[in-house]
């Protein structure tokens, strides 16, 4: 059995661990740790934790205090500790619309038939047969219930539903009712024993949401500023692909707007950050959002730690998850488990 891990900066995180906790979860395919935060809001304890990518780990470590294992493939689900509710943000490449574009592209298989990505989540499903915990979170893209014609989508379900008699409920939500970033995610939430019903929380706006320009630095690193070679290319690269009526270009928000909504953040962002530039004013090259702007923007608190390089970062965040979606599912399940 794998020794549980000691909780020791969680505290740092004001995330209070509860005592005895309400639940014991495990974060699989963890990232960065959102789901952890939300998890650990909602009365959670985590026992076991899995990241294969070493610079995620790093940023995983500062903030939890601990190295998630590696690689799930080599990890025996009986070595996992027993737990409540599984937790999962499983790889969404192969099932997203980039993804699907892009090995295409390489002759590559995308979905289940990816050579390293797709059949991640038969790992998920062994875990879950072995240990039957009362719950599952799993989050992946929006386009993952349209992948192949739904019959990638089918084969979760079926999985979960008929092979391992879970109650599943799947939602798409975006959560520019929280953040104002535009991000929808597909989430499946699942339970063994029978509940009457499962209503996902409402995440539309209740008139809290923060500002873009809250979460803006005060004084931005000029590092942050495109280049003029960087932003002329841009801006000829949009001109040449409205000209042809695409779509194509880069994604300028005004902070002074309050409502504003942001594009949706990618793991790509650390390239040229065309998806979110924040305009500076008149005859003034706009800017890309720092690392710390953009964990504000994915709702982390403010005291999350970023021990990697900016590249790095953006390439995290742009993964992750956005911590106040979660939470709010986080809670629905934990008032379920009660």
């Amino acid at each position: 059995m794998i020794s549980p891990p000691t909780h020791t900066v969680e505290q740092q995180l004001s995330l209070p661990l509860p005592d005895p906790p309400q639940f014991k979860f495990i974060d699989l395919f963890a990232g960065i740790g959102g789901m952890r935060i939300a998890f650990t809001d909602a009365g959670g304890e985590c026992v076991f934790s899995s990241e294969w990518d070493r610079f995620a780990q790093q940023t995983y470590k500062a903030n939890f205090g601990e190295t998630p294992h590696g690689d799930i493939k080599q990890i025996n689900e009986r070595e996992i500790p027993a737990h409540d509710v599984l937790v999962a943000g499983f790889p969404c490449q192969p099932f997203s619309v980039a993804g699907v574009s892009k090995n295409n592209a390489l002759g590559r298989r995308h979905g289940f038939d990816h050579e390293t990505q797709g059949n991640l989540f038969f790992d998920i499903v062994r875990i879950l047969k072995h240990h039957k915990p009362a719950a599952f979170l799993l989050e992946n893209v929006k386009n993952l219930k349209g992948h192949d014609g739904g019959r990638t989508f089918n084969v979760i379900t079926t999985a979960l539903e008929k092979d391992l008699n879970y109650q599943v409920y799947p939602v798409i939500l975006d959560a520019a009712g929280l953040v104002p970033q535009h991000r929808e995610r597909t989430y499946i939430v699942g339970f063994m024993d029978a509940v009457e019903s499962f209503d996902f929380p409402d995440v539309s706006s209740d008139g809290k949401r923060p500002s873009l320009k809250s979460l803006l630095d005060d004084v931005p690193n000029p590092k942050y500023t495109l280049s003029a070679h960087l932003w002329r290319y841009l801006r000829d690269y949009a001109e040449k692909h409205r000209a042809k009526g695409n779509g194509f270009g880069y994604g300028l928000v005004d902070p002074e707007n309050l409502g504003v909504t942001t594009r949706t953040l990618s793991a790509r962002y650390h390239k040229d950050g065309s998806e979110i530039l924040v305009h500076r004013g008149p005859r003034k090259r706009p800017r890309r959002l720092s690392p710390k702007e953009c964990a504000r923007l994915m709702g982390f608190p403010e005291e999350f730690e970023i021990p990697v390089s900016d590249t790095q970062a953006y390439r995290q965040f742009g993964n992750s998850v956005v911590v106040p979606v979660v939470s709010r599912i986080a809670s629905q399940i934990a008032s379920h488990l009660k």
